[in-house]
């Protein structure tokens, strides 16, 4: 581990006159909590990647090279604040601050001019002696040992809390009431499978928005706009995580390791292209959670029911919609602008709550139909207890959209029925009621 160098003591009364103290201050491992290379990377990955292909070249150097002219945003990269706040005291008192950086000098000097540093210096120049300042009068904020990301910092960035999205693959087992040991096995294997696919996907989408992030009220706090995750780190983590889900799935069946491979597939479009396409990214999420459901019956081996299907895809239409309201009106309520990697407008807020409570009322108008259909005869002994699920269908659509409509639903809707009290309550009870119909 690297030792850190002499830190600064601001309490040491600083010279004046020609020889006044200069503090050095590390950019890597001090002042930045990333790394510049990666920040010029994941500033504009594709743009980068696709002057990297033309230019024809090979090799690290060409690749540093074209990302010394990436434009980074210098304002909302993630400083550390102790190290800031030393080197803003101490310029305070007017002395000479340095940034000590050995490569990607253009970012580099961007960085302590926007910050009002005096310039940059090498590590070259420090051991030359070629400085612009006196050496007998320098303190150093220096270079701290590499921390590593603690289990917290992990379970936040591959965002574990999301797996509750993932137990929609016992869905089938459950509505086909297979539940024995060796159905309930795979359908854990598969939301395992799920779980490592998405988390892989949700750090490759957190790096790709790593600049809009960090200027949103609450995703600058994710481990990787924050810089508590180095986003090598992430890059490492992404294709081991992608492995196991693929040993997962070929562990259920080739047929599900298919369907697991449709969804990596789609989120990954969805990340690059499709998320920042208007109703286009409505459509893929109510896609999204409707493979989970696919996933599972192909797992146990059960066939789905085009009911199920179609009630799944007017309820996760009706959820992404309340998402993209909740997101609008938070930056409605915060006096932020449109944003800028999504395709909608505060002023689409109304009809985005009308498209979202049309589908959920159709959602009940299908499951109405299923209950009234011959369908239900073979699988439940007392189909009438069914219709009890649709005034509690009605109260939670109805309440979702209202806790939204307030401001009051900050979460993943799905994320918030596991969380409010009352939709808790509400999902008991529909697991009861079904329990009693069979």
């Amino acid at each position: 581990m690297e030792q850190p160098a002499r830190q600064y003591e601001p309490s040491a009364p600083a010279p004046t006159g020609a020889s006044a103290r200069t503090l050095l201050v590390d950019l890597e491992g001090g002042l930045l909590r990333s790394e510049l290379l990666m920040e010029a990377l994941f500033s504009s990955p594709g743009r980068m990647l696709a002057r990297f292909g033309a230019g024809g070249r090979a090799g690290m150097a060409a690749l540093t090279s074209i990302l010394a002219k990436a434009e980074i945003d210098y304002a909302h990269l993630p400083y550390d604040s102790e190290v800031l706040n030393q080197a803003l005291a101490a310029r305070a008192r007017g002395e000479k601050i340095y940034l000590v950086a050995d490569r990607l000098a253009r970012h580099a000097a961007g960085i302590a001019a926007h910050l009002g540093f005096d310039g940059v210096v090498a590590p070259a120049d420090l051991a030359e002696g070629d400085l612009p300042f006196d050496r007998a009068f320098i303190a150093r904020i220096g270079t701290r040992g590499s921390k590593r990301a603690s289990f917290r910092t992990w379970a936040k960035a591959l965002r574990v809390y999301q797996y509750a999205k993932n137990t929609l693959v016992f869905v089938p087992v459950i509505t086909a009431h297979q539940l024995n040991f060796a159905s309930l096995g795979s359908a854990l294997l598969a939301f395992l499978a799920f779980s490592a696919c998405a988390s892989g996907a949700y750090l490759m989408n957190d790096l790709l928005d790593l600049a809009a992030d960090r200027q949103h009220p609450t995703k600058r706090h994710r481990a990787l706009a924050a810089g508590d995750l180095p986003i090598s780190s992430a890059l490492s983590a992404i294709p081991a995580l992608w492995l196991f889900a693929v040993i997962a799935g070929l562990c259920i069946s080739p047929l599900f390791l298919g369907v697991l491979g449709a969804y990596l597939a789609t989120t990954i479009a969805y990340s690059l292209v499709l998320k920042r396409k208007m109703l286009v990214d409505i459509v893929t999420l109510a896609g999204l959670y409707t493979l989970r459901i696919v996933a599972g019956a192909v797992g146990v081996g059960v066939v789905l029911s085009e009911w199920l299907l179609i009630f799944s895809l007017f309820v996760f239409t009706s959820l992404a919609l309340i998402k993209r309201f909740s997101e609008l009106s938070m930056r409605e309520s915060a006096g932020l602008a449109d944003p800028s990697n999504r395709d909608y407008r505060i002023t689409d807020l109304q009809i985005i709550a009308a498209m979202a409570a049309a589908s959920a009322m159709n959602a009940v108008t299908v499951f109405s139909l299923y209950v009234s259909s011959t369908a239900v005869m073979p699988l439940y002994s007392r189909p009438w207890m069914l219709w009890l699920l649709t005034p509690l269908l009605l109260y939670w659509f109805g309440r979702a959209l209202m806790m939204a409509h307030r401001r009051e639903m900050p979460d993943d809707p799905i994320l918030y029925a596991f969380r409010d009290g009352p939709s808790r309550i509400t999902v008991a009870a529909m697991i009861c009621i079904m329990l009693a119909a069979i």
